[in-house]
């Protein structure tokens, strides 16, 4: 996985967990120590307006 400069909003940790539950055999993770630092610290993560929930109530309805 490529660790490199982004917008602040990317580099979470919920991004970083993601990449490691999903990797099967090994993750290699290159790039910037301090950016990996950065995400394992930075806790805040936005909550995704998907459109997923009114998606399933106009499919269910």
């Amino acid at each position: 996985m490529p660790i490199m400069q982004a917008a602040p909003v990317l580099l979470t940790r919920t991004l970083l967990y993601t990449a490691m539950t999903r990797a099967k055999k090994l993750l290699i993770l290159i790039g910037n120590p301090k950016i990996l630092e950065f995400m394992i610290q930075n806790e805040n993560s936005k909550t995704r307006n998907t459109g997923l929930e009114y998606k399933l109530r106009s499919i269910i309805v």
